[in-house]
């Protein structure tokens, strides 16, 4: 599974970042991408309730690529970490798939209390750099976030926030 993933990200990469020359820089040189790699394994430890190996695998990623993923958090397909420097994803966050984030991007929570407190970003969300995404709040699908974009209640379907008080600056009907 992991290895089919591998593939299946490297592919993306490839076409996503016309930077990006070849699969053997993709492999070694995209941080966002291993530490989603990482995370795969870290979640499947946190699933089998092997919590401290699971930390110990998420803080070794932390440590290699500067990308702190919990090990609770659920990360969809084709998630591109672009320049994963400084991005923080929460334990109870849901990221699904086909989302961009880049560098110093947080989905945190609002406080310390249980149960579901990170955000949900659903399909095909762009969130700019250093956006703040907090608490249990849904980002909706085709959604846009500015750069440096304070969040802190839901946003609709294909919606566009800016910074740096998440102003609704635009919203596309689903039509078309």
């Amino acid at each position: 599974m992991l290895f089919s993933r591998i593939l299946e990200d490297v592919r993306l990469i490839r076409q996503w970042d016309p930077a990006c020359n070849s699969t053997l820089e993709a492999l070694l040189c995209y941080p966002g991408l291993q530490a989603v790699w990482f995370h795969v394994t870290s979640h499947w430890l946190y699933r089998r309730r092997l919590f401290f190996l699971a930390r110990l695998v998420s803080q070794f990623a932390r440590f290699l690529t500067g990308v702190d993923i919990h090990p609770g958090a659920a990360i969809g397909r084709a998630v591109i970490i672009d320049h994963g420097i400084g991005v923080v994803i929460g334990e109870t966050a849901e990221v699904e798939d086909h989302v961009v984030l880049f560098h110093e991007v947080t989905l945190g929570s609002t406080g310390p209390h249980r149960g579901k407190r990170h955000p949900t970003i659903r399909r095909n969300v762009f969130i700019g750099a250093g956006a703040k995404i907090l608490g249990p709040i849904e980002i909706g699908e085709g959604s846009k976030v500015g750069s440096g974009a304070v969040i802190i209640e839901s946003v609709p379907p294909n919606t566009t926030i800016v910074a740096p008080l998440g102003a609704v600056i635009r919203r596309r009907s689903h039509e078309g």
